[in-house]
């Protein structure tokens, strides 16, 4: 696959000259605008980024969200106020806003890693890329927005919803590129089938979805709808949006990170030290080239796997596994440490099941029980609730509770992130037909 700059396919030694001259200015620039971040590095010893390695990067203090929060809602900013071009910020997975600034240069980044992930998934300055991630403060429909216009190619900026729109510019604009969350683009593969619209008559030909974790099992449904290669994206708003990482065709299932911007670790989300290569561990990024909000370490509490190997398709940066899960996300149901992504691979394993699904922790009885609410794919053979059952039991070490609803029973969304996990505490149920 081609490539858009060199730094994708630096030498060992080259990226190792340009990771270390860049982590030296970004701890320069810390210590220089004071506040937390700085307090931590005097007090673990660093007084210039002169005397920083890449080898001394595990003795560094990390960051968190919970950084952010406390200094909300700009106040770990490193420039002044007049240098912010823009503001973005999502509300996370606990529902609390995030507020993330970024100078002109920031967004110049941005919009350049991310048109080397459109350039990596196959778009050319010919491409019509059709963009159905939100628009606001939301970095996904922005992010890719500018990335497509830093590569040259036409941006259709549907946003998010109006699926009845978006079929139609779809079916009218032939876009060659599809960008939305996983679960949006199963519900517009399904809208096009249930309107009739037959496979040769899409033009799409890649898809690049994220903002969601999502499975082998949910690539493969997607390309079972629509004419495709789907491929993984990865970011946050913390560290840039989208563009973070991505996959290629070629690329052996990791997504390579931009690794001339942001340092990339895995830790133990309980010590906080490396973990040994091949292990999962939570993924903590040093933002080299941020100028508004460089972070040092931050730690996302998304769980992946990191790869340094050759890759097939030549690039020399290092791949992560799509996200296993969160730290955060992670259901503890009678003992067992439950991850939604194990659940969603054996539900979209079973071809008699679709891929709307929901786990409802019910925690009315005191002890926590599992029901996975999920639907039948026509024709259903009648045993899918028994046979999911089953094929998770062995999967998990653990007995959950199948319940095969209704077509159509589970929500389907078109803006935003899927809801995965609702917990039932009291009160009706959070989806119909879940009641005894």
């Amino acid at each position: 696959m081609p490539i858009l700059d060199r730094e994708e396919r630096m030498s060992t030694d080259e990226r190792t000259a340009l990771q270390t001259a860049r982590l030296r200015g970004m701890v320069d620039r810390l210590l220089a605008a004071g506040g937390v971040q700085a307090r931590r590095l005097r007090e673990s010893g660093v007084d210039s980024g002169d005397a920083v390695t890449l080898a001394d990067l595990p003795r560094l203090p990390t960051t968190s969200k919970a950084d952010l929060w406390d200094h909300y809602p700009l106040g770990m900013l490193a420039v002044d106020r007049a240098d912010v071009t823009v503001v973005h910020g999502s509300s996370g997975t606990s529902g609390r806003p995030t507020l993330v600034a970024y100078t002109r240069n920031d967004i110049a980044v941005w919009a350049r890693v991310m048109a080397r992930s459109l350039v990596g998934a196959g778009a050319t300055r010919s491409s019509i890329v059709h963009n159905a991630y939100g628009y606001g403060l939301f970095t996904g429909g922005l992010g890719v927005h500018q990335g497509a216009q830093e590569l040259g190619a036409t941006v259709v900026p549907m946003s998010g919803g109006m699926t009845s729109r978006q079929i139609r510019m779809l079916l009218d604009l032939r876009p060659d590129v599809l960008t939305c969350t996983p679960s949006y683009a199963v519900h517009l593969g399904e809208t096009l089938a249930a309107a009739g619209v037959e496979r040769e008559e899409i033009s799409l030909r890649v898809g690049i979805h994220g903002a969601e974790p999502w499975t082998d099992a949910m690539r493969d449904r997607i390309e079972d709808l629509l004419p495709i290669r789907a491929l993984d994206i990865y970011g946050l708003s913390e560290v840039i949006g989208p563009g973070v990482a991505c996959e290629t065709p070629d690329s052996g299932g990791g997504l390579h990170v931009q690794e001339d911007h942001f340092l990339t670790e895995t830790l133990d989300p309980a010590t906080g030290e490396p973990v040994p290569a091949g292990r999962a561990g939570e993924l903590t990024f040093t933002t080299v080239t941020k100028e508004a909000l460089p972070l040092l370490r931050y730690r996302t509490g998304d769980l992946a796997v990191l790869d340094r190997s050759p890759a097939p398709d030549g690039r020399t940066n290092v791949r992560m596994s799509r996200v296993v899960g969160r730290v955060d996300d992670m259901l503890v149901i009678r003992g067992v440490n439950v991850y939604p992504s194990e659940v969603e691979s054996v539900l979209l394993a079973d071809p008699g099941i679709g891929p709307h699904y929901q786990l409802v922790v019910d925690s009315r009885g005191g002890s926590p029980r599992l029901i996975v609410a999920c639907e039948a794919r026509p024709p259903d053979d009648g045993s899918p609730a028994a046979r999911t059952g089953a094929a998770l039991r062995e999967r998990l070490g653990l007995r959950c509770e199948v319940r095969v609803l209704p077509a159509g029973t589970v929500p389907r969304t078109e803006v935003g992130k899927a809801v995965r996990v609702v917990r039932w505490a009291g009160g009706e149920a959070p989806l119909p037909g879940l009641d005894p």
